[in-house]
């Protein structure tokens, strides 16, 4: 006979409750912190036109969270697009990468 064994964590199991949810789509964005808090300004830029001297965007969001919840939100979003561009390539946005060397 074999006996099973639990696994105890201390960690609470999260439920995503989605009753209270919203979508948002956003082309623009823009991160400002300051010691006690990370905020993310989320918006639509509305310019069709290339090369345009003055870009209007649309602030929807605002999103305010502590430096710890950013850092997690950050190595969330990292995970994600370096599985993105492993299945479906490397995503170009004409910015060069900084040399980590």
């Amino acid at each position: 006979m074999s006996e099973e064994k639990k696994v105890v964590s201390n960690e609470p199991e999260v439920v995503w409750n989605d009753s209270s949810m919203k979508s948002l789509y956003v082309n623009a964005t823009n991160v400002v912190a300051g010691r006690e808090e990370v905020m993310v300004l989320m918006g639509v830029n509305r310019a069709w036109k290339m090369n345009q001297e003055k870009v209007d965007v649309d602030l929807a969001e605002r999103v305010v969270m502590t430096p710890f919840t950013a850092k997690r939100l950050a190595i969330m979003l990292g995970a994600t697009l370096k599985a993105y561009e492993a299945k479906y390539g490397k995503i170009e946005i004409g910015i060069p990468e900084v040399n980590k060397g």
